[in-house]
């Protein structure tokens, strides 16, 4: 909550006019809980996982022949029913598991720094510290991510992920509790390392779901603006992933390449659109790789 009565006393503490930004922030946020705000994490899951992947669940279930030649795997479909199907089992999750752990994690939050207070950071603040984020969950993910493909980590939790071979939009999510748990820590890491303010927190989250869902969107279309990214996989990248399946010991990487070409874990894609009604190796093939 913000320590002002007014726009006028605000602007007397920071010695100067509130921008147009921060006034927004003053009559949206003034009256409100840091707790309140942070709640707001919550809210911008359930909207960015219930609406972003709609465009690539459209383009899949229509099947227009434009988007065809974008499909990774080409071979495998899915049912509305079963992609409505994971879309539930992820919001499950979510109620259940990732709520409650937002709910519970907010002593931690205020204990690393996150502010809400004024005045707002700048344009150039935000983006630093989103390369923080980005660069150490991507690190600390990689390794998790290459621990969890070993025998009792593959068997015991990973396997659910891996569940669809061919991923798709709502299945960025779709995953084994304990996963959750595990790589909700990498999130947090660098807002720890370096803490900025709520409204970077919540750009973080919200940037790093969308990212998730283009990476297992299921198509490499070629306006996507991550392919100007450095080093950024994409989801033909981390598609080969899943494809291989419970064998795969390559493409660990959540967003950037340059771990799996650094530990030698990089491979490349070939044959993978022409091959995509096989099934690489998961055990448990959810779309059952159904062909054309």
């Amino acid at each position: 909550m913000l320590p002002y009565n007014s726009l006028d006393e605000a602007a007397v503490s920071l010695g100067r006019n509130l921008t147009f930004a921060e006034t927004l922030w003053f009559n949206y946020s003034a009256n409100k809980s840091d707790y309140f705000l942070y709640c707001h994490n919550i809210l911008f899951m359930f909207l960015i996982y219930s609406t972003v992947p709609l465009p690539y669940v459209l383009v899949e279930l229509m099947r227009s022949a434009g988007f065809e030649k974008y499909k990774i795997q080409p071979k495998v479909k899915l049912s509305s029913s079963e992609t409505f199907k994971c879309y539930k089992d992820v919001m499950r999750m979510s109620f259940l598991v990732v709520g409650p752990l937002q709910l519970l994690s907010y002593p931690s939050v205020k204990m690393i720094g996150i502010r809400t207070s004024l005045p707002l950071p700048s344009g150039w603040e935000i983006f630093l510290q989103l390369l923080v984020y980005f660069i150490v969950e991507d690190y600390t993910n990689y390794w998790i991510h290459r621990f969890l493909h070993g025998k009792w980590g593959y068997e015991k939790i990973h396997r659910v992920h891996h569940e669809y071979t061919a991923p798709i939009a709502f299945a960025a999510s779709y995953a084994h509790w304990a996963e959750i748990l595990i790589l909700g820590l990498p999130s947090f890491l660098g807002p720890a390392i370096v803490p900025g303010h709520m409204i970077t927190f919540w750009l973080w989250f919200v940037l790093r779901q969308i990212e998730a869902i283009e990476t297992h969107s299921g198509y490499d279309f070629p306006w996507t603006p991550t392919k100007y990214i450095p080093f950024y996989g994409g989801a033909e990248y981390h598609d080969y992933h899943h494809y291989v399946g419970r064998q795969s010991q390559s493409n660990f990487a959540s967003m950037f390449t340059y771990c799996d070409f650094i530990y030698g874990t990089d491979k490349l894609k070939e044959g993978l659109k022409s091959d995509g009604e096989q099934n690489g190796g998961s055990d448990l093939p959810i779309q059952d790789l159904k062909s054309e």
